[in-house]
């Protein structure tokens, strides 16, 4: 294991047991952040990066019966909480890098990523992964339950220009692995980025 991916780990682990009371109040966000994907019954849906689950039960009710629905996380810990809270019921869960999918190419129509970008080791090059993995015309959302300058200020931090998520960052960042942004929210109460997987 890299030590990108052991820093990743260390910092969920200690966080897990108490990851889904600390945000209690974030179901509703993940809902609609879920809805905007579009997704239909029976497609084939990733959440890259899942910790928890939280967002399995709205990607489940999205695609249905008929639909999958994986979650991936690096952090054996935060897919126990995932477990533990009932919510494998809505998916499969992977404990995988989203940087190294067990997954065929072309195979999926949607990703989902909560919180996943700013702790991605090699941003261009998996985001390319998360495209090798949706077939064209597929769909990424990259959503946060609160905007840029909430989450700098939660963790004390200011907010700089070279953050990812600043719209001149991220928009080339996603052109140059495969994807085209469509969307781009970043409020107090929300971030969201959607974009489609180019031909």
């Amino acid at each position: 294991m890299s030590d990108d991916q052991t820093r990743v780990q260390e910092f969920f682990t200690a966080r897990a047991a108490d990851w889904d009371s600390r945000f209690p109040d974030d179901g509703p966000a993940y809902a609609a952040a879920v809805a905007e994907l579009g997704l239909r019954a029976g497609d084939r849906v990733l959440d890259a990066g899942c910790g928890t689950g939280r967002a399995l039960p709205p990607l489940r009710a999205a695609v249905g019966p008929s639909g999958v629905v994986l979650g991936a996380d690096l952090t054996p810990a935060m897919l126990r909480e995932a477990v533990r809270a009932g919510r494998d019921r809505d998916g499969a869960l992977l404990l995988t890098d989203v940087a190294a999918l067990p997954l065929r190419s072309h195979s999926l129509d949607a990703v989902f990523g909560a919180g996943l970008i700013s702790h991605l080791p090699s941003p261009a090059e998996d985001l390319r992964e998360l495209a090798r993995v949706v077939r064209p015309g597929g769909v990424l959302a990259l959503f946060h339950p609160i905007g840029r300058a909430a989450l700098a200020a939660r963790h004390g931090r200011p907010l700089t220009p070279d953050d990812l998520r600043a719209e001149p960052n991220l928009r080339p960042l996603l052109a140059g692995s495969g994807w085209r942004m469509t969307s781009y929210v970043d409020k107090e109460s929300r971030f969201l980025a959607l974009a489609v997987r180019e031909d």
